[in-house]
């Protein structure tokens, strides 16, 4: 009874250990290659599989994921002859496991050793200044020719980037001589512009300054002429009002003797400004005799008064 169950125990142990040694859980996104007798037999899918016992063995195990690869720096010749040194990054990923695991030996080796000789045969068809500028065309020149080769191997090739590209010391010096030269040649030009600008803005400034104290001259006389006019118009207004009012006062009663009074006022008045304002007096020849310049005076108003009508208008202006 005991040999029994000793027996038993080890058949268990026996059937545990081959149950580990052959079942097998494959992860998401991944695939195994599985070989019976050192032949191919299938691919397993993610899930839980048994394989049959010292027959069947996982061969090969791949991802299915993206994969990121590091291109490692090398010196690359340009067509104008310059050495430069470029690193990148390679993106890939398998498709078929079968043929990345018998289509070639190593396909991480083979695409990173690919990258870069198609890197040196694209960059060795261009100048150096166009190495910068066209970062994107060599990318794509460089996942073309990888995923040709790739196609074989079960392996697409999703995209390669340029890192860095280094020239020589030399060079760099060059470049920042031909930077810095043409950086002074925008500086100048902009200042030459700026220069003309302001001095066009100045000329039109004046001109406009100049148009604008014309076009005040120009108002000012105007107004000034409409000014002394109207002055004119209303002295003339004035005077011929006035005349006409003395005109009537003399065809009133006791108008004349009115005048006569005013005259002789007037002539006394100015006699005696005459004598204070000169040296040198002019004295009449009747200066005693006020009453005979009066009646001069008024003989006169007495022709105005005659050769005008009582309603006498004011002249015309």
């Amino acid at each position: 009874m005991n040999e029994s169950l000793v027996v038993v125990g080890i058949l268990a142990v026996i059937a545990i250990v081959l149950l580990i040694k052959t079942a097998v859980i494959v992860p998401q996104r991944s695939e195994y290659v599985v070989e019976r007798l050192g032949k191919y037999r299938k691919s397993l899918a993610a899930g839980f599989h048994i394989l049959i016992p010292f027959l069947e063995k996982i061969a090969y195990k791949r991802s299915l994921k993206e994969e990121v690869m590091d291109i490692p720096s090398q010196d690359c010749i340009t067509t104008d002859n310059v050495s430069v040194a470029i690193d990148g990054i390679l993106y890939l990923q398998v498709l078929d496991s079968k043929l990345s695991a018998y289509g070639i030996d190593d396909y991480r080796f083979a695409a990173s050793q690919l990258a870069q000789t198609s890197l040196r045969s694209v960059i060795g068809k261009i100048e150096l200044d166009r190495t910068f500028e066209e970062r994107d065309s060599l990318n794509q020149q460089v996942v073309s020719a990888i995923d040709e080769a790739a196609q074989n191997w079960g392996v697409k090739v999703l995209r390669y980037e340029i890192k860095d590209i280094t020239p020589p010391q030399s060079v760099m010096d060059a470049m920042e001589k031909q930077m810095k030269a043409e950086r002074e040649k925008r500086a100048a030009i902009a200042t030459s512009e700026g220069d003309r600008q302001s001095r066009i803005n100045r000329a039109e400034g004046l001109k406009k300054e100049a148009i604008e104290i014309s076009e005040g001259e120009k108002q000012k006389r105007i107004n000034e002429a409409e000014g002394q006019a109207k002055e004119i118009e209303l002295i003339a207004q004035a005077t011929a009002d006035g005349l006409k009012k003395i005109a009537e006062s003399l065809s009133l009663n006791g108008g004349i003797t009115a005048a006569n009074l005013r005259v002789a006022e007037k002539y006394i008045s100015e006699f005696g400004k005459l004598a204070k304002e000169n040296n040198t007096m002019i004295i009449p020849a009747n200066m005693g005799d006020v009453s005979s310049i009066v009646a001069t005076a008024m003989s006169v108003l007495d022709q105005a008064k005659q050769a005008t009508p009582q309603t006498m208008s004011p002249p015309e202006i």
